[in-house]
């Protein structure tokens, strides 16, 4: 059976403080922010996830999206070099934990960069968002990290978002979805459908046709019970306010192996 486990990390005191680059800076309740983290963690654990929670990392406000420390492709872990300097600290309990958990583990080397946001998969299929944080060097350790297992890499320009997953995510028939005014090149993917709210372009699989989404984006989720999945709506709004959603809050392993084998 596939693992379903979640790394998670506690949001930092210093969240207010994280980084934003496409939208303008507004106040983050630190208060509001726990809970909504902690309402998070408890519906993935809900739906059958156990959440692994990373050594916290205080003195960086953005830790909390660990999604963007690394990618998993099967039970292989790279771990990311994040574009902005300032974040590269949050990698080092990441890494610790996945060894834990016994995953083989990579790494980007400089001058690569690569944040794992910018990396969205539908089955075998890895596309790569090349923008501000993740650089051509970052995506060639990708494509050696991956390809070699059966991965496609196909890489994707970004420049009206932080990250490809800022712009789309995809269903679990592997129809890629997004607000179609923030996706620079939708004809990369051989499915796309638009949604009708930006925050509707994010949705995490919990399974059984399950889709974890923000609840900023009521008509999306209308859209998506027309086509048979049942909505999971989770209030973010402190982490919106800081360019993040549901897929920055947990890495999903779903390969692991069986330790007790």
């Amino acid at each position: 059976m596939p693992s379903r486990k979640a790394l998670i990390r506690r949001p930092s005191p210093r969240l207010a403080e994280g980084l934003v680059t496409h939208i303008e800076r507004t106040p983050v309740d630190t208060g509001l922010a726990l809970r909504q983290w902690e309402r998070y963690t408890e519906t993935l654990r809900a739906h059958g996830w156990e959440t692994v929670e990373v050594a916290p990392a205080d003195d960086c406000p953005d830790g909390v999206f660990i999604e963007d420390t690394v990618v998993m492709f099967r039970n292989v872990a790279l771990v990311s070099r994040p574009g902005a300097p300032s974040r590269r600290p949050e990698t080092a309990g990441v890494e610790a934990e996945l060894a834990r958990l016994g995953c083989s583990v990579n790494r980007v080397r400089e001058p690569g960069t690569l944040d794992g946001g910018d990396v969205l998969k539908t089955g075998d299929t890895v596309y790569v968002g090349q923008g501000g944080r993740t650089n051509a060097a970052g995506i060639q350790q990708l494509r050696a990290a991956f390809e070699p297992l059966g991965a496609r890499v196909v890489a994707v320009p970004v420049r009206t978002v932080l990250h490809l997953k800022s712009a789309v995510t995809a269903l679990p028939d592997s129809t890629v979805i997004g607000y179609e005014p923030l996706v620079d090149t939708p004809s990369v993917f051989p499915r796309f459908l638009p949604v009708p709210e930006e925050p509707g372009s994010h949705v995490v699989l919990l399974g059984g046709g399950k889709l974890l989404m923000a609840a900023s984006a009521p008509r999306s989720a209308e859209l998506f019970a027309r086509l048979g999945y049942e909505p999971v709506p989770v209030d973010i709004s402190e982490y919106e306010k800081l360019e993040g959603c549901v897929t920055c809050l947990s890495v999903r392993l779903r390969d692991l192996p069986d330790l007790r084998a």
